[in-house]
């Protein structure tokens, strides 16, 4: 092999590490794992503190593509098996359920499966805590943001006055169980580092087209770097691109398991409300209006657990530029929400955002691409790229300034 194929190789499965996001030390073997090394699931079938029972099986499918030197060392599909080790129902409201969920099995089509050692280190936009050992703690019930709405509301004055009062007649029970449908995402760390001797296919190429990335750069030359608030307030920086129209968009956020942000209205502030005073989630929740183009956004996305205050969701614009065969070129923002700004900026409950742009943008990626829908992806930088700043709220955020551009199959979902 040449000097220039060599570094060409080397080059792509960079690229294939950082969109992959799995944690890879060169001290390794390259068809070696590392201890610490971080794998994303799907569960399978539901868990809870109330259905479930100890020993129950439980499975999950990989859904990021784990990549070393060597190439795709876990594929997007591969099972994890294991069984519920611990079950601990609340007893009363001062005492937790706690849940534990040993994987010990890796099954990789076509393959023996290979025995597993890791534990859990989150839940996906989950209000419940994961202790140190991979025990799931859930909240109490004076935890929950019900206990902490009044004080919330005062801030906001007479806007907060008329929500309180659907906040006291929504507001219920708080169910303090741990629940977890299919299709909850999971995180697991390595406890033992993991050898595999052979690679899987990608799920997707893991460069675009020249044709397709000579467009790209074409369409950024001249492209704004931000979104903005009304008040043309600098907002999110953008840092996707996808290439399909708006009916292959849909389909391929709907088999990725995202949902479509409501518009702002008397329906969806009334589901907003209800979601903050019992603690709980609202899969459809409007998101704040951005602005590029001097129109707010042509589509928007995100996906909720069981939490109002935790959701990744993004923002996208049509743009006018097109690629060589005519599909049209969409810019987009995405942030992750990690909490509640407590302290209310402009009068109006705000989420605070995950500095870390970067680790969000990976993850749309790879939901995508675990949905099926993806053709190729690839990160480029675009013309003065950012790496520091503040959100349209006042929120810090940091990114390394590439724009992850995501080719979508034209034979993605259609929604009709």
């Amino acid at each position: 092999m040449s000097f220039g194929l060599i570094i060409s190789f080397l080059a792509g499965v960079a690229v294939a590490m950082r969109l992959s996001g799995v944690a890879y030390s060169q001290a390794n073997p390259a068809n070696t794992l590392g201890i610490g090394s971080r794998l994303y699931i799907r569960l399978e079938s539901e868990v809870s503190t109330k259905l479930s029972h100890l020993n129950q099986p439980v499975t999950a499918r990989v859904v990021r593509q784990a990549v070393s030197g060597q190439g795709v060392l876990i594929p997007i599909g591969a099972e994890m098996s294991g069984t519920i080790a611990k079950l601990i129902p609340s007893s009363d409201p001062s005492d937790h359920a706690r849940m534990l969920i040993r994987f010990t099995q890796l099954s990789i089509p076509a393959h023996p499966s290979i025995e597993f050692a890791g534990h859990l280190v989150e839940v996906e936009n989950a209000r419940e805590t994961v202790l140190q050992d991979g025990t799931i703690q859930g909240i109490l019930e004076k935890d929950a943001l019900v206990g902490r709405m009044d004080g919330m509301l005062d801030k906001m004055g007479a806007v907060g006055g008329d929500m309180e009062k659907v906040a006291d007649k929504t507001a219920g029970k708080i169910d303090t169980s741990i629940d977890y449908p299919a299709g909850t995402d999971m995180e697991l760390a390595l406890d033992q580092a993991l050898t595999i001797d052979f690679t899987s296919q990608p799920a997707a190429a893991m460069q675009i087209s020249p044709s397709l990335a000579d467009a790209v750069q074409k369409m950024l030359a001249n492209a704004p770097s931000r979104a903005e608030s009304k008040t043309k307030k600098p907002g999110d920086p953008l840092n996707l691109i996808l290439i399909a129209n708006s009916d292959l968009i849909n389909g391929a956020f709907k088999s990725a398991g995202w949902s479509p942000a409501k518009k702002l209205g008397v329906g969806s502030a009334y589901g907003t409300v209800r979601a903050l005073a019992n603690d709980g989630g609202y899969e459809e929740a409007p998101v704040s209006q951005l602005y590029l183009f001097d129109r707010s956004e042509d589509l928007a996305f995100e996906k909720m657990l069981n939490t109002f205050r935790k959701r990744h969701h993004l923002r996208l614009w049509r743009t006018t530029a097109t690629t060589a065969d005519g599909r049209e070129i969409w810019l987009g923002a995405t942030t992750h929400d990690i909490g509640i700004d407590e302290s209310v900026r402009h009068r109006e409950v705000s989420h605070a955002i995950d500095p870390d742009l970067d680790a969000e943008r990976s993850k749309v990626g790879a939901d995508l691409m675990a949905g099926g829908a993806v053709a190729s992806e690839q990160l480029v930088t675009r013309p003065n790229p950012l790496s520091t700043g503040l959100t349209a709220t006042g929120g810090t955020w940091k990114t390394d300034g590439q724009m992850l551009v995501i080719e979508l199959k034209t034979s993605a979902p259609v929604l009709h």
